[in-house]
């Protein structure tokens, strides 16, 4: 029997937010269910991917009632086609979530690769002793302390997503948090008490083929994460640069998902169960799907589509924010490198790609050197980009 989707009272602001955050929100805990192996997380995203088809279908109603004239329609059309990117990254989430649900082979390889990625996300219990307990997420200020954020959190079979400043941590909870990978030990040791001790993987025999086969696929997830963030970012500064890089992020994706296949074919004349491949090529078709998803939003912007401004208001109030920061020549971080500032765990705030005169630098290492006039993307919480926002600001003592 199909379900009945109720009224809507949300506008057409709320639900875009929703929609954004919700399927950032399912990738993580995609990521997370591979990782631990966790049939629970993995129903828990296929149960998202269900609001996320409502959420959708709310979406096109609201825009067909929003349009009244030909040039509002033009807006929206952009609005629409940013949400239906959404939803296919919602899919895509979903895919993934059906690798532990299916029971697909994933190398221990993968997952200790997956753990140490641009971009990782961990889960942690909190015992009845981690110094944490009854404290808000407020007072921690987790993100800009250790560079890890808290997505969700789940208390026994219910789960909290609408995490807040005031959300109090209590003993039992699970903790899921996203961030940069030198920000996983500092998060650890400070929700626990206690110090960090690197999960290790023990591979059953090193395979040189299927070794190739897991770093595409970690190089796939970084890509089409980095093609996500640069897409939004395109599209709420309008600009044709970042767009172009996201074409081109596609285009090598394409041509990565074709190169995996040659190595897990190579790699499976040295395995006993061929099974445990079947992950890699449905993970790997996943990130390609999202790196699609991305172009899509792109799109918008290289096809020079006119954006209802409701869509920069729904991405500066998403969980996560896109900055553009101007360097003056004046800035305290100027001649400093990335590994010397830290950003990721000061702040939280992840940098995707510098503007340095005409040319981009895009996916900047720890030894990139912040120099005066870089115009800096980045993205994090609202809170890391106000410390984003002071670390790099002009300091001037009274009377200068």
């Amino acid at each position: 029997m199909p379900k009945k989707i109720e009224h809507c009272s949300q506008n057409m602001k709320e639900l875009l937010v929703g929609m954004k955050d919700t399927s950032e929100l399912m990738l993580d805990l995609a990521y997370s269910a591979v990782i631990y192996d966790d049939e629970d997380i993995a129903e828990e995203v296929i149960r998202l991917e269900d609001k996320m088809d409502t959420l959708e279908y709310h979406m096109k109603i609201t825009a067909m009632q929003a349009a009244r004239r030909i040039d509002e329609a033009h807006q929206l059309s952009g609005v629409l086609k940013a949400a239906s990117a959404a939803e296919n990254i919602a899919n895509a989430a979903g895919d993934i979530a059906n690798i532990v649900r299916l029971k697909m082979g994933i190398p221990t390889e993968l997952k200790a690769d997956i753990r140490e990625a641009e971009e990782t996300v961990t889960r942690v219990t909190i015992e009845p002793d981690s110094p944490v307990i009854g404290k808000t997420l407020g007072e921690l200020k987790l993100e800009i302390e250790t560079g890890m954020g808290v997505i969700a959190i789940r208390q026994g079979s219910s789960w909290i997503y609408d995490v807040e400043k005031d959300t109090t941590i209590l003993a039992g909870d699970i903790l899921f948090a996203r961030g940069h990978d030198e920000g996983l030990p500092i998060f650890t040791e400070l929700v626990t008490g206690k110090p960090f001790v690197k999960r290790e993987y023990k591979p059953t025999e090193p395979i040189e083929d299927l070794e190739r086969a897991v770093d595409i696929v970690v190089e796939m997830k970084n890509k089409s994460e980095l093609s996500v963030g640069l897409a939004y970012s395109a599209v709420l500064f309008y600009n044709k640069d970042l767009a172009d890089e996201v074409e081109i992020l596609e285009e090598e994706m394409d041509q990565m998902k074709y190169e995996l296949q040659h190595w897990v074919l190579e790699s499976a004349r040295h395995v006993e169960d061929v099974d445990i491949l079947r992950g890699l090529l449905h993970l790997a078709n996943a990130s390609e799907f999202i790196s699609d998803a991305a172009y899509e939003i792109a799109d918008i912007v290289l096809r020079d589509i006119e954006l209802h401004p409701i869509f920069m208001m729904a991405v500066r109030e998403s969980d996560e924010v896109m900055t553009k920061i101007n360097v003056d020549g004046c800035s305290p971080i100027v001649n400093m490198t990335l590994g010397e500032l830290k950003l990721e765990t000061e702040t939280g705030m992840h940098v995707m790609a510098i503007k340095r005169g005409s040319r981009w630098i895009y996916r900047p290492g720890s030894r990139t050197k912040i120099k005066s006039d870089d115009i800096l993307i980045a993205r994090g919480s609202h809170d890391g980009e106000t410390q984003l926002f002071e670390m790099t600001a002009c300091h001037f003592k009274l009377g200068e």
